[in-house]
């Protein structure tokens, strides 16, 4: 046995005279035997992705991107057209001519104290739109659902939808919105599951309060929460992060009409103030993964959260008996591809 070991690189170098003549001679020198099969390679694997799935889509670079900052940024992804429509709809909504059960029809804080605040400058946020067919259509507009597939796979529900108006500031600052988690507001897990479409529907940028996020924040925890110490006043459910690195670095998403961020649920974000006098519009939902799975929140950070939400959905929808927050989101939720599965 110990001869034939010796054979093998010659019989592979008479099959390189064959497939290359004019290198073989210095192909059959490079050739080494080795013991095991265990030989030691220079080429790299391919990076370990958490945060993405391998879908054809994203590019090696946006998939790092999103990695490491946990958020993508993709420009000019809703048309004009879809824009327009959205924005009709919503006039409607305002002015009374369309009604959505279950729909929540929000006011900023100071506005809603005010008898001289008309249609759609007395609405800040529709909340809940996914009976509206019009609006639900944004949720599952096939250039947004083909990355939204890249996070969650192929069963997609839409669990969370809103409509943001965010109004000119009184000068009490209440247009703003506080540096927050989306994760704080779901009993759904796993969070790399989860990823909110959120589109401007015109140029949003500092003048007008928009999105900025703190890159990397997603690979940590989800953080205590709470009702900021504003002295104007915060808006219902505008809870935010009780600590975190204030002098972390932040980036203000620019962005044009149409185009649209993709985000990870535990990534720290928020919006300033509108200092303009025109309302800055933009659609967002939130999605995940039919194979996510409720999580009973009581002992953890959310346990109050729960309390308020069920609060707030007994008194929309006089309700008296025993509900969870798993059973608002359930109700809140609508399936958009694919099988419901957990959700």
């Amino acid at each position: 046995m110990e001869g034939i070991a010796p054979a093998a690189p010659a019989r592979l170098a008479v099959l390189l005279r064959h497939l290359c003549p004019d290198g073989a001679a210095a192909a059959a020198r490079s050739l080494t035997a080795f013991p095991t099969s265990a030989q030691v390679v220079s080429a790299k694997h391919p990076a370990q992705f958490r945060y993405t799935l391998d879908n054809n889509l994203l590019t090696p670079a946006q998939r790092n991107f999103y990695e490491e900052n946990g958020y993508l940024l993709i420009k000019n992804l809703v048309s004009d057209e879809d824009i327009a429509r959205f924005r009709d709809e919503f006039a409607r909504i305002c002015r009374g001519e369309v009604k959505v059960p279950g729909m929540v029809v929000m006011r900023d804080i100071t506005i809603a104290k005010s008898e001289f605040v008309s249609d759609e400058k007395a609405v800040t946020k529709l909340q809940d739109f996914q009976d509206d067919e019009e609006l639900f259509r944004y949720c599952s507009l096939p250039q947004v659902l083909k990355y939204v597939e890249c996070f969650t796979g192929p069963n997609i529900l839409a669990m969370h939808t809103m409509l943001i108006n965010k109004p000119p500031d009184s000068g009490k600052k209440t247009s703003r919105h506080p540096m927050h988690q989306d994760l704080h507001y779901f009993p759904f897990r796993p969070a790399e599951r989860i990823v909110c479409a959120w589109t401007a529907m015109e140029r949003v940028d500092r003048s007008n309060g928009c999105l900025v996020v703190m890159p990397g924040t997603h690979k940590g925890s989800l953080k205590q929460h709470d009702y900021p110490d504003w002295e104007g006043g915060v808006n219902k459910m505008y809870h935010g992060v009780r600590d975190y690195d204030k002098n972390a670095p932040r980036v203000h998403l620019v962005m044009e009409k149409g185009d649209t961020v993709f985000f990870h649920p535990l990534l720290i974000h928020g919006s300033g103030m509108n200092r303009t006098e025109g309302f800055r519009k933009a659609i967002s939902c939130h999605y995940a993964s039919g194979d996510c799975n409720y999580i009973d929140v009581k002992g953890t950070t959310q346990e109050k959260l729960e309390e308020e939400m069920i609060e707030i959905a007994r008194t929309k929808y006089g309700l008296n008996s025993s509900i969870s927050m798993k059973d608002v989101w359930y109700f809140r939720s609508r399936l958009v591809k694919g099988d419901r599965g957990n959700l």
